[in-house]
């Protein structure tokens, strides 16, 4: 039996937890599925599974294994549907994935217009407010706010975002405006990027960033809950300028200190194939930064 045919047996085995349920799933036997474990066993000289009665197991070097199965068999897929789907219509599962509030604003109406246009393709969103590995996590595209590490990835840059302190009118009205980094000090702050109430804030001054610390009244774990306590009128919070854009332009929320916001940060859609990438992931890649590009600061 070919190693291809072996190590799909295999992962069937893993991910049915069990042989006879492989067996059912792959349309084989239950003997020719244990055939086939045996002789990947035999050819890797270890042991990949523990068998009782009622029970398997993966073993150590079983769960390392079959990580990098899953992989090959995702990667051997995605390269027949790049070869024989190059002229035919997405279809398929995509999975994208950005931080919550982005998600939120731009990419759910992408996601909407796009499996609109495409009715062979569904998707799966994962908005987080963390970074998601795409390879452990088998997620196709991420959107990415900052500047990138060094990696295998492929970016295309669709715009920049802003860190902006802002504030309530009626705030500011009662407490005064902030005209200088150590004005700081003198007002109430709302952190929404750190679990304690020791905070640092990088500002440009002079051509230089300084780094003003700070102490934070009220800490969150959620920009939307500082978003909600800045809109109160309880302090000034530190945001992307995305992420508070809507009650900028509407005046619930003021901006302050513009002229020592530090850089812009860059937004980049990042996928793991380039060129070899899935009609699916074309797509939305075409898509999504024609929209984004329309949407976020160039």
């Amino acid at each position: 039996m070919s190693k291809f045919h072996l190590i799909t047996v295999f992962v069937a085995v893993v991910d049915t937890h069990g042989f006879a349920a492989a067996a059912r799933k792959l349309n084989m036997s239950p003997p020719a599925v244990t055939r086939a474990i045996n002789d990947l066993e035999t050819q890797l000289g270890l042991r990949l599974l523990t068998r009782t009665t009622r029970t398997i197991r993966i073993t150590e070097a079983g769960e390392r294994y079959v990580q990098d199965c899953r992989r090959i068999l995702a990667e051997m897929a995605e390269a027949d549907e790049s070869v024989s789907g190059m002229h035919s219509a997405p279809r398929g599962r995509l999975s994208i994935t950005a931080p919550v509030l982005f998600g939120n604003k731009y990419i759910t109406p992408i996601i909407t217009e796009y499996l609109n246009l495409y009715p062979e393709v569904s998707a799966s969103c994962l908005f987080l407010d963390r970074v998601v590995n795409l390879l452990d996590e088998g997620v196709d595209v991420a959107i990415r706010i900052g500047d990138l590490p060094d990696s295998s990835m492929q970016a295309i840059r669709v715009g920049h975002v802003r860190r902006v302190i802002c504030a309530a009118p009626g705030y500011l009205a009662r407490y005064g405006i902030p005209s200088s980094p150590d004005d700081l000090h003198r007002h109430s702050i709302i952190s929404a990027s750190s679990i304690t109430p020791n905070l640092e804030w990088q500002l440009n001054e002079n051509g230089a960033l300084r780094t003003i610390k700070l102490q934070a009244r009220m800490t969150t774990t959620t920009n939307d809950s500082a978003i909600t306590a800045a809109l109160s009128g309880f302090g000034l919070a530190r945001l992307l300028s995305y992420q508070v854009a809507e009650h900028l332009q509407s005046g619930n929320l003021k901006t302050v200190l513009p002229e020592f916001e530090p850089a812009a940060l860059p937004v980049h859609i990042v996928h793991r194939e380039g060129r070899r990438a899935p009609q699916r992931v074309r797509a939305f890649l075409d898509l999504a930064v024609e929209r984004l590009r329309e949407k976020v600061m160039p």
